[in-house]
């Protein structure tokens, strides 16, 4: 069963692509057209944050983030369909594997704490 905001993303996605009329203009150099980006499933991070598994994830956490920030996940769901748990639940991995430091600091206060 699909959601409403489900629904209206699959025809946000589909509506423009109904709506292209070939033209035999050539478009100018600073147009819309001419800046776009590859697509999605060409980018590599896309991909790893697509194909990334969080369903064995049962614990919850509440975060905060400021409203800028809010919005614009709640875009990259709307434009990649890729649910928001799983970009920051992806996103947080990735910093603690990136940054294997930030371990080391959890390690030295636990040592300290068990003193």
């Amino acid at each position: 069963m699909k959601s409403l905001a489900d629904q209206l993303r699959e025809k946000l996605v589909t509506a423009p692509e109904k709506e292209k009329v070939p033209t035999s203009k050539k478009e100018p150099a600073g147009s819309a057209k001419s800046r776009e980006k590859p697509a999605k499933a060409t980018l590599p991070i896309m991909e790893a944050i697509a194909t990334f598994d969080n369903s064995q994830n049962k614990t919850m956490v509440h975060v905060r983030f400021d409203s800028k920030t809010a919005d614009t996940m709640n875009k990259f769901k709307m434009a990649t369909n890729i649910d928001v748990t799983k970009f920051v639940a992806f996103a947080v991995k990735h910093l603690f594997e990136t940054h294997p430091e930030l371990k080391t600091i959890i390690k030295q206060f636990i040592q300290n704490t068990e003193l």
